[in-house]
């Protein structure tokens, strides 16, 4: 019996060092942590591991503790042969505390959405407003076509296009931008018109998926074409060719499983970034970002990706002769680490991704790979 408990426990130090050695505990990681308000999953692992997304590995070690995903302020977290567990549960639980900072996040899984193009020519569409008001705020009244069969009463949201995901695929990473939209969505057979952006790129490229905003929700009042439907809730003034979408009120799961990509996607890129509505070209921790693979490339919800900066191409002027005023080759200098990411949210071939650390801006074109 002795001899089958020491293999036991020889067993699990040998377990528990081959996860360790995987997640790569931090020097200075601390034995033990009382869990605080304002925690996330992904902070508190960045006290135990070099890697924070490997948390679920420690985790595994011991099967039986409680789940990793509801861990509650006042919990004791000891890390020891066993792995990282819960030693002393809080006396009074509040609620989990989440994998990431749900206030960074949340906007982008409720007003957000990405579709192709083809599916929101679909869309019903404003075609004008109350007393032909050229703008709508709650309370007014909107006709909409392409509602048929819409039941009095049903609940639609009113979306505005923000972004138009284009790739270009000729090699060059900085050209898989997303280019911002026009205001002028009075088109409503579309396409909507991307603004000039003077990058030799104005409308062309391949559309990989159109970014659309949920700015209100309206009530069918009247069916008909166009159909009556009231405006009850707005963030902007609703106008002629903003679309309709149904109301998705499906709760959000906010726990995320980080873990490397299963199979990382080559040639993927950030082509877009949330505060590159404001005109900033570069964004840091805890913002989002846009990428150019989704769900269809096998990206998935807590997908967690390094970022990469691409070396720029010099001319190598020593090999250059200068007598004869010839330049020397080019050179490609090597890619710079910038930081992780996260994927909170995916669709077809554009997934929503928060920077979860970094150590110089991140910028549209860095490429995403899996973290070493």
């Amino acid at each position: 019996m002795l001899k089958k408990l020491l293999a036991l426990s020889a067993g699990l130090l040998i377990t528990f060092a081959a996860y360790a050695a995987g997640a790569q505990l931090r020097a200075d990681h601390p034995h033990t942590y009382v869990v605080k308000k304002g925690d996330t999953l992904w902070g508190i692992s960045a006290r135990f591991l070099q890697k924070p997304w490997l948390w679920p590995e420690i985790w595994d070690v011991n099967q039986q503790v409680y789940n990793p995903h509801r861990i509650y302020p006042g919990d004791v977290l000891d890390l020891d042969v066993n792995g990282l567990h819960v030693a002393k549960r809080a006396a009074v639980e509040a609620n989990p505390i989440p994998t990431v900072p749900l206030s960074a996040i949340e906007p982008f899984l409720k007003d957000f959405r990405v579709l192709t193009a083809a599916q929101l020519q679909q869309t019903p569409y404003v075609v004008a407003v109350e007393e032909n008001e050229p703008r709508a705020t709650e309370g007014m009244n909107l006709y909409v076509r392409k509602l048929a069969g819409a039941s009095v009463g049903e609940r639609f949201a009113v979306v505005r296009p923000t972004h138009v995901f284009r790739q270009f695929n000729d090699g060059g990473r900085m050209d898989d931008v997303g280019h911002l939209v026009s205001n002028n969505v009075d088109l409503a057979p579309g396409p909507w018109q991307e603004d000039f952006r003077n990058d030799g790129h104005f409308g062309r490229g391949t559309e990989i998926g159109t970014e659309v905003r949920v700015i209100g929700t309206a009530q069918v009042l009247k069916n008909g074409d166009p159909a009556t439907l009231l405006l009850t809730n707005a963030s902007m003034e609703i106008r002629a060719g903003d679309r309709l979408m149904p109301v998705d009120d499906t709760p959000y799961d906010f726990t995320y499983y980080p873990h490397p990509p299963r199979n990382a996607p080559a040639n993927a890129y950030i082509i877009a970034l949330s505060n590159g509505y404001d005109g900033i070209s570069v964004q840091g921790p805890m913002d989002v970002v846009a990428l150019n693979v989704g769900g269809d490339d096998g990206v998935d919800n807590g997908t967690t990706f390094a970022i990469y900066q691409p070396g720029d191409t010099v001319t190598d002027l020593v090999k250059g002769n200068t007598d004869r005023r010839e330049f020397g080759p080019k050179v490609k200098l090597p890619s710079e680490f910038v930081g992780h990411l996260m994927v909170f949210r995916t669709f077809a071939h554009v997934s929503y991704g928060l920077v979860m650390d970094g150590i110089r801006p991140v910028k549209v074109g860095d490429t995403v790979q899996a973290p070493e």
